[in-house]
């Protein structure tokens, strides 16, 4: 039998507000994984005003989630780029079963180890970090007011340009996400477990990002022994 794939496969799952991202970006540094965020990616595509960001851009400022062909069709695509040839890192996909399964097909056919990472996070602290949120409009970069706050309010350290509120950020849109991921994400981690995939439990809401940080990297390390 073949050797497993060198590379691994960390998917952080969550509810929006959950903490993926910052982790993200986190292990990102720490383990040198690539940080692919379907979000982001999907974000690049509308400010490019192409024709996949035309085609996507009434679904997300409704809150609705993007078609499973289209964002499948991105992350199989995206896992092939040699910055994923050690590992990457998964934040907000997969969204649904069908997400999941393709995913579950994609790791087996090129034999990758994954571990689950859920992120247990209060709905009122979800709702309080969303409502906080601040990007740049200009290089992408995100804030918090309470946790990460720019210099200059309102301001980005990085380029001086104006920080936005983005359109999947606002409040009718939060809690249309949120009910979004209740109804088809949350059975996600069900399927999860019922195939056999290594799933773990972490408090995202209790200490600093840098802490639950290293609660996840240490949650790799005892599966990976």
């Amino acid at each position: 039998m073949a050797d497993p794939n060198p590379r691994q496969c960390l998917i952080l799952f969550g509810p929006p507000g959950s903490g993926k991202g910052t982790q993200a970006k986190f292990l990102n540094q720490s383990l040198g994984w690539a940080h692919i965020s379907t979000g982001d990616m999907l974000r690049a595509h509308l400010a490019a005003g192409d024709a996949l960001g035309q085609e996507i851009a009434a679904v997300m400022q409704s809150g609705a989630l993007v078609s499973d062909q289209t964002v499948n069709r991105m992350v199989e695509e995206r896992i092939k780029e040699p910055d994923c040839e050690k590992g990457f890192i998964l934040d907000g996909y997969p969204r649904t079963v069908s997400q999941a399964k393709l995913l579950s097909e994609l790791l087996a056919a090129q034999r990758i180890p994954a571990v689950v990472i859920h992120l247990k996070v209060d709905y009122n602290v979800i709702i309080s970090r969303i409502a906080g949120r601040r990007q740049c409009l200009t290089c992408g970069a995100l804030y918090s007011v309470t946790s990460n706050a720019p210099t200059i309010s309102e301001v980005c350290d990085y380029d001086g340009s104006k920080l936005i509120v983005r359109e999947d950020d606002r409040p009718e849109v939060v809690e249309r996400r949120l009910k979004a991921y209740e109804e088809q994400t949350e059975p996600v981690l069900a399927y999860f477990k019922q195939a056999g995939f290594t799933v773990e439990e972490i408090q995202g809401d209790d200490a600093s990002p840098q802490v639950i940080a290293r609660r996840i990297e240490k949650s790799i390390q005892e599966v990976s022994v």
